[in-house]
């Protein structure tokens, strides 16, 4: 398909709709008492998919990659759907549709390209597509589906995404489905460079670090007692960097040899806000009253 034609086929979708770019209004629904993470500064981006909304995600412009992505857990069901990489048209035209679209055979609009990361960003560079709000923590296909966009994605090394991370994933994933008993609320973002960005292809910034932390308000208190310190919250922080420093997290120096340096370390909200308001320089407050 000519670039042409998905130009005439992007106008195609433009219309008069709710903005789903710039203000979280919308899709409060993802985040503990409605109130979204405080502290960090981005543009708001309520993911559309299918009519729905599905998630929200903070999202840094100059970085085409996000600062963190909320939902609510559901226990999943089925198979990963298969990967259907698809972008925000609003960050590239306020007035498009707010769903988002999959990337077309062909070149890409340039409007997109300049807004935000691309599936070129990712390929033959030396990372892969990290998911921050992952498919394996929603119950639908087409809830899984809308977990494949890129702007819910960063740059993080292929031995953090299929190892250490991916196990912080899956133990979530049991806990939450064993011992929550309501609605838990999740938001998984990044940590970036203190200094000394990096980048790939000099467009789409690098985390240092992931984080995520949940919040089960009304849980299962006959959870095992070495268990009681993950409720109601439960935070960590994942290095994405085998040659990070050790002061955040430490290196596991028996781990195996390719998840060497990409440690998940476990521990309290309130030490993941200290974290991030060392990184940040700001107080960082990721759910209202501390989920309280």
């Amino acid at each position: 398909m000519s670039g042409l034609s998905n130009v005439l086929l992007f106008v195609a979708f433009i219309s008069f709709s709710v903005a789903d770019v710039g203000d979280f209004t919308p899709c409060l629904q993802f985040f503990y008492r409605s109130w979204p993470p405080k502290g960090l500064a981005g543009t708001s981006i309520c993911q559309r998919y299918n009519n729905n909304y599905r998630f929200a995600t903070l999202y840094s412009r100059p970085r085409r990659s996000p600062w963190f992505s909320a939902y609510v857990y559901t226990v999943p069901s089925g198979k990963r759907p298969k990967a259907s990489w698809k972008y925000e048209p609003q960050l590239a035209y306020p007035a498009a549709d707010g769903n988002m679209r999959p990337f077309l055979p062909g070149p890409v609009d340039m409007n997109v390209v300049e807004s935000q990361a691309v599936e070129l960003d990712y390929i033959n560079s030396t990372y892969s597509r990290g998911h921050l709000n992952p498919s394996l923590h929603h119950q639908t296909p087409v809830c899984r589906s809308s977990t494949f966009t890129l702007t819910n994605v960063v740059p993080q090394k292929k031995w953090s995404n299929d190892g250490p991370w991916e196990d912080l994933e899956q133990t979530v994933n049991n806990t939450l489905a064993s011992y929550c008993l309501g609605e838990t609320y999740i938001v998984t973002g990044i940590i970036p460079y203190q200094k000394d960005e990096h980048w790939i292809k000099n467009r789409v910034a690098v985390p240092e670090y992931l984080w995520s932390a949940y919040c089960c308000p009304n849980y299962n208190h006959s959870v095992p007692e070495g268990m009681k310190d993950a409720f109601p919250t439960f935070a960590a922080i994942g290095r994405n960097d085998p040659n990070s420093t050790e002061e955040i997290v430490p290196i596991q120096k028996t781990a195996k040899k390719q998840y060497w340096g990409y440690d998940v370390r476990r521990m309290s909200l309130n030490s993941l806000e200290m974290y991030l308001k060392d990184r940040f320089n700001t107080v960082v407050t990721v759910f209202h009253e501390q989920c309280n």
